[in-house]
C-alpha cells in the first residue's frame, strides 16, 4: 500500500492514459509506474491455542475405568465439556493413564 506524500489517503492504480500510475482520489497527485512493483512477506504463525485447557486441564482430571485403545490399559484420566448445543450431550475426554493417547467420545 502506498499513500499520497500530499494528503496522506490511499493510492490507488489508474490508467486513465493508457500508462499505469498511482493516483490519489481526493488531490492532483500522481506518481507514474515505470516498473514492476512487487513484494512478498511470509506471515509467521502464532502457536495454536489449546482451547480445550492442554496439559494443566488433565492435571486436575479424575480418572475412571476406560479401555485404551492404543495399548489396551484400562484406566484413564478424563474431564467432560460441553461443546455443541446445550439440548446435545457432553462430550467427555479420555487421556490414558499408562501410555497418554487421547480420545473422545460423544
Amino acid at each position: 500500500m502506498l499513500f499520497c506524500p500530499t494528503c496522506a489517503n490511499l493510492l490507488v492504480i489508474s490508467m486513465e492514459t493508457g500508462l499505469n500510475k498511482w493516483a490519489c482520489n481526493s488531490c492532483p497527485y500522481e506518481f507514474p509506474i515505470t516498473k514492476q512493483m512487487t513484494s512478498r512477506t511470509k506471515l509467521k504463525r502464532k502457536p495454536i491455542d489449546d482451547v480445550l485447557g492442554g496439559d494443566e486441564q488433565w492435571a486436575h482430571a479424575d480418572q475412571t475405568q476406560a479401555s485404551c485403545d492404543k495399548c489396551n490399559f484400562n484406566s484413564a484420566y478424563f474431564y467432560q465439556l460441553q461443546i455443541r448445543s446445550a439440548d446435545e450431550p457432553m462430550t467427555t475426554f479420555y487421556r490414558c493413564v499408562s501410555c497418554a493417547h487421547q480420545w473422545r467420545e460423544n
